[in-house]
Formats: C-alpha cells, structure tokens, sequence
C-alpha cells in the first residue's frame, strides 16, 4: 500500500527472459509468482529441479503462465452509447440476462480492459470483446458472490454482516473461509491470502490471492497497481459542497474507535467525496480513498458532522435502512501477473437510492 520498480529483475515478465543469467535465489520468487503453484509437492519439486544451478550457467525458463484468455468476439464502437445496451444490440440472440452475466462475470473488455459496469460510456472507435477465460466458478452461498477468478486471484462481492477475516470468536462466517473452501474443492491443498479488508458493516468489492507472492506484490504496489477505488453511502443531512476533499489526522482510541482531528497525534488520512443525490434528510454520497486507513470514511463522515446511517458507532442517530449504509462499488487495478487493466463494479444498491428521496 512502495513504488512498482520497473527493473527487469523485478518485473514478472521480463526477468525471467532465458537470455538473462540468473541465480537461484532470484529464480525461485519469480516463479512462485507467475506459476500458480497449488500443493507443497509442486513447490518442493521447482526447488529441487533449482538445485541443480550452477553459477554461470544460463537457466531457460518457459514464458510466464497468464490467465487464458482468448478472444471470441469482437464488436466496433460507431456511435456513442453506454456498454449493455450496446452488447443487446450486437449479441441479439442472447437475452438480457445472458448479456448482464457476461458482463457481471468479467467477459467483457472495452479497448482491451475488462470491465463490469452495465453503464459504461462508448464512444466512437472503441472496440468491446467479449472474452474466454476464467469467469467465476459456481459459489452459492446468501452473502457472498464471486464476480471475477483466474488462477492468481478472486474478486468478491459480500454482503454487509459478514467478516473479511476471521476472529478469535468467529472463524467460519467470514468472506476468507467461504471462499478458502470453494477454491479447496478443485485443488485440496490450495490456499487463499487477503490482500485488503473491508469492515464488517460495509458491503461490496473486496480481493483475495492465490499465493502469498501475488498476495505481497499487491500489497507492496498498491498504490500503483490500484487506481481506482471508490464507496458510496447514504449520510445523515447534507456536506458543505457537491464536492470536496477531507484531509485530517486519524487516531485510534483504547475502544477501537478512529477519531479525526486537524492537529495532536495521528496519521494523515485523505478522502475525497462527489454528492450523487440530495434528499430532505439524507445524501448519497460518492467516496474515493487517497490513503486507506481503519474506518477512514467513516471517521471522516462522523467528523464532518454528516454520519453514514445506521452507523451508531460513528455517530449515526438514525437507521432508516436496516443497516450501515455503505459500500465499496468499485474496484480497478492492473493485474500483478498479466498486467491487464480490471475494472470492477457493483453499481449503487437499490435501498440506498431508495433512502434518498
């Protein structure tokens, strides 16, 4: 959450070229990235065949795995419209929610960058495929979806209520443990690692990884490979302006709690808002994070004296959806692996539209 070093030893792509020397000790990370290695056998078996490296010897490497991914359609944009009406257009024999599932799958690609968002705008010159590969393997379970796995991640959508993570008092009912026994059900020994949390209260687009070497690339790079991350929430009364940017100090209290403040001890924490709608009572309200720290939005909104509902924890006095009224819509970052652009959407819940009126 450092910056991507474009050297050919770090890059998974061209550090592995058979035309550089390489030494074990090199070797073996990289190719715990790129090779999604699913037992401890495999891994003993690669560290055995490393073994036997001598200095000075050129190691022949084959080309990184990435996800398949492999063209099957594709369609040219001629005149300005938005993505699913688009696709009903040109793929006329399907029905609508045949479309959607393609798109909620992640099959979609505009210009070579997937994308689930039902509205996304075209313009004159695109190009939009529609993509072999992974899509989501079947997962029934009431308070989670998967919306997007290939080899080195997963893509989730949970409900708000459930757990990132497990706890000392819960380890069962959380997004983690569901979806480490979907992926054991194909390999028994795979394992899954969490790249970022979200808190209990809020729903929406959370990732997981494969392995602990993408695992760490993500989290070393975040910055850089995630470049866009966005929440909505319906608030208590109405912000100052229709846009803005919320810069304070954070602290956390002996009870857990994060404060904001302008000055005393703390770390800095950025957030950036967009008003969608304004009602009588309530405003839903677009949120980007420019730095992610515990609680942060919800700190934020507490601080600006226009509380996330049902947030009683921050300060909400109300509780008009059952629920706390926030979530994580969006999600786009560059794939460590492939290097594909991913852009992930839920769009904005109905109950939160229809809390602001």
């Amino acid at each position: 959450m450092s910056a991507f070093d474009s050297t050919a030893d770090s890059h998974p792509a061209r550090g592995l070229s058979p035309a550089n020397r390489l030494d074990s000790n090199r070797l073996l990370p990289d190719l715990l990235l790129l090779l999604p290695l699913r037992d401890d056998g495999e891994i003993a078996q690669l560290i055995v065949s490393l073994s036997a490296y001598r200095p000075g010897r050129r190691v022949a490497t084959a080309a990184p795995r990435r996800a398949p991914i492999a063209q099957s359609m594709e369609f040219n944009v001629h005149e300005p419209d938005t993505l699913l009406a688009f696709l009903q257009k040109q793929m006329a024999g399907r029905s609508r929610s045949a479309v959607k599932s393609l798109l909620t799958h992640g099959r979609i690609a505009i210009n070579g960058s997937r994308t689930t968002r039902y509205d996304a705008a075209l313009q004159p010159g695109d190009t939009v495929s529609v993509l072999h590969g992974m899509s989501a393997r079947p997962l029934r379970h009431p308070l989670l979806r998967i919306v997007w796995e290939d080899d080195y991640l997963i893509v989730a959508d949970k409900r708000n209520g459930l757990l990132s993570v497990g706890t000392d008092k819960e380890r069962r009912r959380t997004a983690f443990f569901i979806l480490s026994e979907h992926i054991k059900q194909q390999h028994p020994s795979a394992r899954l690692f969490v790249v970022h949390r979200l808190d209990r209260e809020t729903s929406g687009l959370i990732l997981y990884a494969k392995s602990q070497a993408v695992q760490e690339q993500l989290q070393r790079n975040w910055k850089d490979l995630v470049y866009d991350r966005r929440y909505v929430a319906v608030i208590e009364g109405h912000l100052p302006r229709p846009t803005g940017v919320i810069d304070t100090l954070l602290r956390e209290d002996r009870n857990r709690k994060m404060w904001a403040a302008r000055t005393g001890e703390g770390e800095q924490a950025v957030t950036s808002y967009t008003v969608l709608r304004e009602g009588q009572a309530y405003s839903l309200v677009e949120l980007s994070l420019r730095t992610g720290k515990k609680n942060q939005i919800r700190a934020h909104m507490e601080w600006m004296k226009t509380p996330i509902t049902g947030d009683k924890k921050y300060g909400a006095t109300t509780n008009p959806a059952g629920r706390v009224c926030l979530h994580a819509y969006r999600l786009c970052f560059v794939h460590p692996v492939t290097g594909e652009r991913l852009d992930f959407t839920t769009g904005i819940p109905k109950l939160f539209e229809e809390t602001v009126r």
